[in-house]
């Protein structure tokens, strides 16, 4: 990655917030990663660095979030938003009253005064009418719920059809106070799962009343909103586009089960699949935001001073170490944010690695080598041997940044598991739609899924876990096929909360088996 350049308004505040003070720290690629701008102490406002890349090419008009924002209202999560939130958008600050999305739950909790079973059985038929499609006169309070939102979700349509999502993780900091990225606000997330849910709601009822057009819309969108949010700063961005997905996902084959879908109508939503926005990449949030956010940490806690507890706050506990306060009159700071650069870009490169199973091992490979690090900062012994020697700093610095390593980049390897079974997921997804496409021009199903290309797709996916075939059983009036899934089994087409326990099969079947009964 080139070296991050400043913009002129970085460099306006650099000028201005530096305090005429000295760099706390050696600035460079190697070290701080970005070299301003300064805080008053001297130290690097990572929340500003950090916001003016991800905000490079956004408009208020090709940002996704400057209107989903406003279907949320200013108080998303019940607190308003700081003014930084809105000025990194380049947005008016929203006013408090308005018609702003209200979610399911919150809805049957304040609206219809449910607790209780009522309110366990009213969740439980919300979800039901995501999957399936339902009527407005047997469940009316959802009808209801979904005419309060029909402005907010207006505007979410239109939303997700524009190609950018920026989502400032701004903190609620104090005028004069530091940055401090890992207790940075993402006020959206939970409303973008409550949104997904709503889209796909009203696509299962639009469905119903055979608006095959109108419930598609719905159902794009959704699936577009989790491509966006996944391609958020953060790894929990990543996750719940993911989650969003999958949300999309089951709808859809509700939608592809409908006895009304032509051979039309499903080729023009495979391409409408074919042409979402490109999911996020796992390397590019580590190799930036995920980074700034770890070197943020590191900064906060040299900049908390060598008290008696000088690693105080949020980190203390998981930093448990003998000897801490002479640890850190002595440690060298600079071999500290080297090391944890060159842990980052590590990092980066193995999740770069194409192969899964070459880069399983790679990151296990990485994940030992910190563990075997943290292992011995932890030993009382070790440390004073170390303390007592001639040059103590740089090493304690080297086992310091990967042990702080450690903690900031936990579950990796999770996170890219769920980016494979996302993208698993959505292939298998527009392998239905194929599917769907030829069984409506011939009459039946392919005898085998190499029968669909090149026409109705240009060509079959394999099983991005086994690099095999995926795994195809047509029946009588439909098929099975799967994915193993991430243990690379075959599960028989079962998967998670069926048994046997322990399946991760990716499954679709058609037609649809009934719901489970909760």
């Amino acid at each position: 990655m080139k070296f991050l350049a400043i913009p002129l308004c970085l460099l306006v505040a650099l000028v201005c917030t530096a305090d005429d003070k000295a760099p706390k720290l050696p600035l460079g690629k190697d070290t701080t990663f970005v070299v301003g701008p300064l805080d008053q102490q001297g130290y690097i406002d990572y929340e500003v660095a950090l916001h003016a890349e991800l905000s490079k090419n956004i408009t208020p008009e090709n940002n996704a979030n400057a209107l989903l924002i406003q279907a949320f209202g200013p108080a998303p999560e019940g607190s308003e938003l700081p003014l930084e939130y809105f000025r990194w958008l380049d947005i008016p600050v929203l006013p408090k009253d308005g018609e702003y999305l209200v979610g399911a739950q919150t809805y049957a909790v304040k609206q219809l005064g449910l607790s209780g079973d009522r309110l366990v059985a009213f969740s439980d038929a919300q979800s039901d009418a995501t999957r399936r499609p339902w009527a407005a006169k047997d469940v009316p309070p959802l009808a209801e719920w979904l005419k309060l939102n029909e402005k907010p979700l207006a505007l979410a349509l239109e939303a997700t059809k524009r190609p950018q999502y920026f989502n400032p993780m701004v903190s609620r900091r104090k005028p004069g106070e530091g940055s401090n990225l890992i207790a940075g606000l993402l006020p959206t997330v939970q409303k973008n799962r409550e949104l997904a849910n709503a889209l796909t709601t009203r696509a299962m009822l639009r469905l119903n009343e055979g608006k095959l057009d109108d419930a598609w819309a719905d159902l794009l969108a959704c699936h577009r909103l989790g491509r966006l949010v996944g391609r958020g700063a953060t790894f929990l961005e990543v996750l719940v586009g993911i989650a969003i997905g999958q949300i999309a996902n089951n709808s859809s084959l509700a939608f592809l089960d409908h006895p009304a879908l032509t051979a039309t109508k499903a080729a023009q939503c495979l391409k409408d699949l074919q042409a979402m926005p490109r999911p996020g990449v796992l390397a590019e949030t580590v190799r930036l935001s995920e980074r700034m956010m770890g070197l943020d940490a590191l900064q906060n806690i040299r900049r908390a001073g060598s008290g008696a507890d000088p690693f105080a706050g949020a980190l203390d506990a998981e930093l448990a170490f003998p000897n801490k306060k002479k640890v850190f009159e002595v440690i060298d700071w600079t071999v500290v944010m080297r090391t944890m650069n060159a842990r980052y870009d590590r990092l980066a490169e193995v999740l770069s690695i194409k192969d899964r199973d070459v880069r399983a091992k790679a990151y296990e490979k990485f994940e030992a080598e910190l563990a075997e690090v943290k292992k011995e900062f932890v030993d009382e012994a070790k440390i004073k041997k170390v303390l007592d020697g001639k040059d103590p700093g740089p090493v304690l610095g080297k086992l310091f940044a990967d042990t702080l390593m450690s903690l900031l980049s936990p579950a990796v390897q999770k996170v890219q598991q769920a980016c494979d079974r996302g993208e698993q997921t959505a292939a298998n997804l527009r392998l239905a739609f194929a599917l769907a496409a030829h069984q409506k021009d011939t009459g039946r199903y392919p005898a085998k899924l190499a029968d669909l290309a090149p026409k109705y797709i240009a060509a079959v996916p394999d099983d991005l876990f086994t690099g095999k075939p995926l795994v195809y059983q047509p029946t009588e009036k439909g098929y099975l096929f799967y994915s193993f899934g991430v243990n690379g089994k075959d599960d028989g087409g079962t998967t998670y909360g069926e048994e046997p326990l322990g399946s991760d099969d990716l499954p679709i079947r058609m037609p649809l088996p009934p719901l489970k009964k909760n």
